[in-house]
């Protein structure tokens, strides 16, 4: 019986592998949208996501403004092609981060309020986009190939 249950499972993970990419993709897209819809949004209101920042005590909340719009909406079209994957995650973790410091932390009581929040679950996807990179289904990936640079760095052929 072990032995029957043990090649069933054997076959799945077979047969996901084959389907991987997606994961990463899917994520990408998701992200990528959110972000391109958000940072849209901001750029068309600025004056809005100003005040909004002057009233959050975040210096220089024009200059912020400005620079959040851009990086969300950059790097959401840039995850959805899954080009500079890495680069951009990191930008977004800090605007997460920013986002979760300012804007939330006085509605937190702790751990699972924080895990509650949108801005988290986003924080946590772009650190494994940052650790994993932007999968198969990527330009990052195809770059990679084409300048055979995949095993540097450590994006599979």
């Amino acid at each position: 019986m072990f032995a029957s249950i043990r090649a069933l499972y054997d076959r799945a993970v077979h047969l996901l592998r084959k389907i991987e990419w997606t994961g990463p993709l899917l994520v990408r897209l998701t992200l990528g949208l959110v972000f391109v819809t958000s940072g849209w949004g901001k750029l068309h209101s600025l004056d809005d996501v100003t005040k909004f920042f002057e009233s959050l005590n975040i210096p220089a909340p024009g200059i912020q403004a400005r620079f959040v719009s851009s990086i969300e909406f950059g790097g959401g079209l840039l995850l959805i092609a899954g080009f500079g994957t890495r680069i951009v995650s990191a930008l977004l973790i800090g605007v997460m981060t920013v986002a979760i410091l300012t804007a939330k932390l006085p509605d937190l009581h702790g751990v699972v309020d924080l895990a509650g929040t949108d801005e988290f679950a986003y924080l946590v996807m772009f650190v494994w986009l940052v650790v994993s990179g932007g999968g198969a289904a990527s330009v990052d990936r195809l770059l990679a190939r084409r300048g055979g640079t995949a095993s540097r760095v450590g994006v599979a052929p």
